[in-house]
Parts: structure tokens; sequence; C-alpha cells
């Protein structure tokens, strides 16, 4: 079982593949950070052995999917860089507002140079 859910192919400007890594998770009021634990029936309590947070060597980015009602989501772009740089387990969608559907942010959210002037930016990093 891998760390990511989809895995993006898009092609860079030389034509070539670029693949981004992609953990998606529901953001009701926040995008959680965590992985390796799962919850419901399937679920064995035994220790967090395998709990872990999102990183580069794990994903891309985070793709936090909040619901607006039964047919509407909007989409959190969060990079796994500024998950490191937070060196914290989840965000409020509120702080990270400028994440939202934002698709240059997630073209290049490998560029870690890029997203932390644009997270500075957005005042996500102080």
């Amino acid at each position: 079982m891998s760390p990511y859910d989809i895995i993006i192919v898009r092609k860079d400007v030389d034509d070539n593949e670029d693949i981004i890594r992609a953990q998606v998770k529901t953001a009701k009021k926040a995008v959680n950070f965590t992985g390796g634990s799962r919850g419901g029936v399937d679920r064995e309590s035994k220790s967090d052995v395998k709990k872990y947070i999102q990183s580069t060597a794990t994903s891309d980015v985070v793709i936090g999917i909040h619901p607006i009602d039964d047919r509407t989501y909007e989409l959190y772009f969060v990079p796994t860089i500024l998950v490191e740089h937070l060196n914290q387990k989840s965000i409020s969608i509120n702080r990270i507002s400028d994440l939202k559907e934002n698709y240059f942010i997630l073209e290049n959210c490998k560029d870690e140079k890029l997203i932390i002037q644009k997270c500075s930016e957005y005042s996500i990093l102080t």
C-alpha cells in the first residue's frame, strides 16, 4: 500500500512527463497531514507504529476536499514542502484559503523556493 492516493501525470514545457504524488483527505474544518492509521470497522487497535505525517518522502501534495453540499466540493492543494515547514499535524482551511483551487500551486508543488515564497506571501508561513 502506498502513502499516496493519486498519481497526477502532466507534461512540462519540454513535453516531459511530470508526476505528482497526491494524498487525498476530507477537510471539513482542517486538512489533516497524518497517515498510516485507519478508522472504521477494519481498524485493529495496535500501536501508532505505522502513523506518520505527510512529507516529501511520502507524497508531493495533500489535497483537502472540503464538502460544500452533497454535490459540491472545494479543493485545497497543500504541498508537502509546506507541511514540512509547518511541522504540525493539520491546518485550518481558513488559514489556507489562498491554496483553494490554486492550480499554480499544484503544478509547482515540488519547487521548494517558489512554494516557500508564495506561502509567505499568502501569510501561511510567517
